[in-house]
């Protein structure tokens, strides 16, 4: 648990107080930055990054309780990970045709796990991944989106419409997958 006092001897520099910040917090930040990048060492790297600059912003947060905390430091590391993406021209909003739509079984999220649908998102080519978590996962709208991305409305939308047919793709071959390894057994 996150205590106003351990704030506040993190602001100071205290070391052993930024550790424990970053102990509590740093496995849910984590996932946050391999939401965005499919490479665990740069998921890692951004997780530091963010972790600095976190410490370097602190004198200036009002603490408002643990949550408030998470979502300050969330944001900070999405930030992050979309600078990451843009400097490394990996953000590429992908101008395909439009992806025809699969029909999904209803049964075929029932049968992965987190894990296994995690891996599907981290598959998305940059573009419909980052559109797909800051929409799905961040909740923003497309004009926050857009705004953040330097990209149009319009774009953002069709990059969500492509990213969520392409999971369908991909979860109707994990579906055949898992029902081929199934009756194997």
């Amino acid at each position: 648990m996150i205590t106003p006092e351990l704030i506040k001897e993190a602001r100071k520099g205290s070391a052993a107080a930024q550790r424990l910040l970053f102990d509590h917090l740093s496995d849910r930040m984590l996932m946050v930055c391999r939401r965005y990048v499919k490479n665990q060492q740069d998921a890692e790297e951004l997780l530091l990054d963010g972790f600095y600059k976190c410490y370097a912003a602190l004198p200036g947060l009002q603490y408002q309780g643990e949550a408030a905390l998470f979502s300050w430091l969330k944001r900070i590391m999405i930030n992050e990970c979309l600078m990451f993406l843009r400097r490394k021209n990996t953000f590429v909003i992908v101008s395909e045709h439009v992806a025809e739509t699969v029909a999904l079984e209803e049964d075929v999220l029932n049968t992965l796990s987190a894990a296994e649908i995690f891996n599907l998102v981290i598959q998305l080519p940059a573009g419909y991944r980052t559109v797909f978590n800051l929409y799905v996962i961040e909740g923003m709208n497309h004009g926050e989106i857009a705004g953040l991305l330097g990209i149009t409305e319009g774009t953002s939308k069709s990059q969500l419409s492509k990213a969520k047919s392409l999971l369908q793709k991909m979860l109707t071959q994990q579906n055949i997958e898992y029902v081929k390894r199934k009756s194997q057994q």
